[in-house]
Order: C-alpha cells, then structure tokens, then sequence
C-alpha cells in the first residue's frame, strides 16, 4: 500500500478509485507518552513524556543521517516500555533517573562513534544534574571474559561494551538488527552473549532473561522466498513448508523456558522481510501463505545480522532495535595458537651464511 520502497506495489486505477482520500496527522507524541507513564506509576509523567519527545526532536535534527536511525512513534514506544520495566524493579528510584537510563540504554547502542558525543551532549542539557548509577554487569562481564578467553578472543573495553549494549536491547526487544560490516564482531559477540548466558543459568544467577538459549541460525539470501517462508506446488497444489516457518514453529512449540534466538544472517532488504513486519511489531504472529498464522513465545528473540540497511524499508527498521558495531574489535585469536616458533618473541634463526672477511 505504501508505494515508496521495494516490496509495496501500487494499487490498480480501477481499484483505487473505491477509495476515498482522507485527512492524517501527526500523533501527539507528548500525550501519548504522558498517558503510557501514568499508567506505569510515575508522578512526574508530563515532565518524562516531554523529555522524550525534546530528545528525539534535538537527536533528529543534530545527528548524522543513517539508514538504521530512526525516531518514530515505535522508538518512543520503546523506551517507555523499558521505563516501565525500570519503574516496576526500582520503584523508589528518582523518576529521572529511571527515564534517562531507559533513554541511553535504548537508543545508545544504535548510534556510531561520531554521534554518541551529540547524544550525550543532548541527554545531559535535558536531564541537568541526574547522575546515573552504574548499572551492576559483575557477573555478565566475567562469564562473557571467559567465554573470549576459551574461544582465543581478545575481550577489550569495546567488544565487551557492545555485548552488554546486545544484552539490554534483547531485554526490552523481541526484534533487533546487529548493523556492522565484516569483522567488527557481530558473531562474536551474540555468540559470546548467548555462552555467558548459558553459563550464568548453569551456575544459578537469577537475572532476566538468564536461561540457556539456543541459537537457530539461516541465512534467507541463500534460498527463494518460497523455500523461506513455504510455497504451494504448482501442479498439485500441495504445500510445503519453507525453513523458516519450520524453525518458527518448532521453537514457538517449545514448552522450555529456554531462550530462542532465530538469526538472519545475511543482507536484508524490502523483498523477504516485509512478511516479517507482523512479526517484528506487537502482534508477533507469522503469517503464512497457506493461512497458517504461528503465534510467537515470549522466549524467542528474531536476530538479523547484515552489514547495513541502505534498502530496507521504513516500516521494517522501525519495528526493530538497532546496534551498531565498528571495527574497534581487536582479535587475538592466532597469536595464542602459533607454534612457539612464529612467536613475535622467539629470537631471529641465525643466517644461512656469513660474509668472507678478509
């Protein structure tokens, strides 16, 4: 119906002239939190609300301009949902407090290095003298380190900022989107999140969302959309399933309370995940070709790993949490499994042959 991007197509004259054009506006964004606040307890919602709004205005206006930023009513949405789950543990909290962490701890990890300066700059003009506690990761962090140091990888300050930043978007978010190019440790981190997690579980620390997980990872560029998501056989008309509804299905049908990541790894675009969109928003059904719609559990998290989202269209980048990864991530995978001898600290050989002194 929106004919701007790939994936929506124009309606036919003859049908749209059924249609009657109608008046639209913008949603009152102030109201609309201010009234979601209230409900979840807070006294101070009119201020709250309107912090919410003055940051995504100011961040709009100040920020660079990328494909995986956006500032909609579903980024609203969202942090006011991570405030309500803020208020319910911490009810006694100053309600500032509560609203600026929700506001970093959504929105920070999607920004690139250049705008995170801006965004601090604006978080703090609008919230003047509320200092945030630093938030208790102790047990996360060390288990993530150990998880690096068995796998041979390097733990630095930023690898180990952007699986906590991973963490808190698959807390407040059923949908996400791990933005980065080649290298910069999208795998490793989810994969170092989900070990950490599992061990956590094993070792008896309470926490959200602390269950083993099990990881269902596909790449949906590799196969056509009727082997994706199930087609009908074009001479007798019999359906099949496609992989994914396959996996969506299994893993909606599991009683356990294990976590259940679905992973896209490959490049996304308008063409297969616009039939995700009723996935990705509040309705979490999987709706399929032959009327087959798979409601889905509250323990599953859809992952989509891709380089960018240059094509990806509108309605699908706001259904989801963005985090962006650089290419600060240092390895040092084969240095500590080189033999002894192509170790940077093993002496030089001594030369085949010496010059003839006279």
């Amino acid at each position: 119906m929106n004919p701007g991007y790939a994936g929506r197509s124009e309606l036919p004259d003859n049908l749209k002239a059924l249609f009657r054009t109608v008046a639209m506006m913008v949603p009152d964004y102030a109201m609309i939190s201010e009234i979601i606040l209230y409900s979840f307890g807070y006294l101070k919602a009119r201020e709250c609300a309107q912090k919410i709004v003055a940051t995504y205005k100011l961040c709009s206006e100040q920020l660079s301009s990328q494909d995986h930023y956006d500032y909609g009513m579903r980024a609203v949405i969202a942090v006011l949902r991570a405030a309500g789950n803020l208020k319910r543990a911490y009810s006694d909290e100053d309600e500032y407090v509560l609203m600026l962490r929700s506001i970093i701890d959504v929105n920070l990890c999607k920004f690139l290095s250049q705008d995170i300066p801006l965004f601090n700059g604006i978080v703090s003009d609008l919230f003047p003298g509320v200092v945030l506690p630093e938030p208790d990761y102790t047990h996360l962090t060390r288990h993530i380190t150990e998880n690096c140091t068995k796998e041979n990888l390097q733990p630095t300050a930023y690898f180990l900022r952007k699986t906590i930043q991973l963490f808190e978007m698959i807390v407040v978010r059923h949908g996400l989107m791990i933005v980065g190019q080649s290298f910069s440790g999208k795998t490793c981190s989810y994969r170092m999140l989900a070990r950490a997690l599992t061990d956590m579980k094993a070792a008896g620390i309470a926490g959200p969302i602390m269950e083993t997980v099990e990881i269902f990872c596909l790449n949906p560029k590799s196969i056509t959309m009727g082997q994706l998501y199930g087609q009908f056989d074009m001479v007798s008309h019999e359906w099949s399933d496609g992989v994914l509804a396959v996996l969506f299905r299994n893993a909606a049908s599991d009683p356990s309370p294990n976590r259940k990541w679905i992973m896209f790894d490959g490049p996304v675009d308008a063409i297969w995940i616009e039939n995700m969109n009723t996935v990705l928003d509040d309705n979490k059904k999987l709706c399929l070709m032959n009327s087959e719609i798979i409601q889905m559990s509250a323990s599953m998290s859809m992952i989509f790993e891709c380089a960018d989202l240059a094509v990806a269209s509108p309605a699908t980048v706001s259904r989801c949490a963005n985090s962006a990864s650089g290419t600060q991530a240092a390895y040092a995978r084969w240095p500590s499994v080189l033999p002894p001898s192509l170790s940077p600290s093993y002496p030089p050989p001594s030369p085949v042959w010496q010059p003839l002194t006279g």
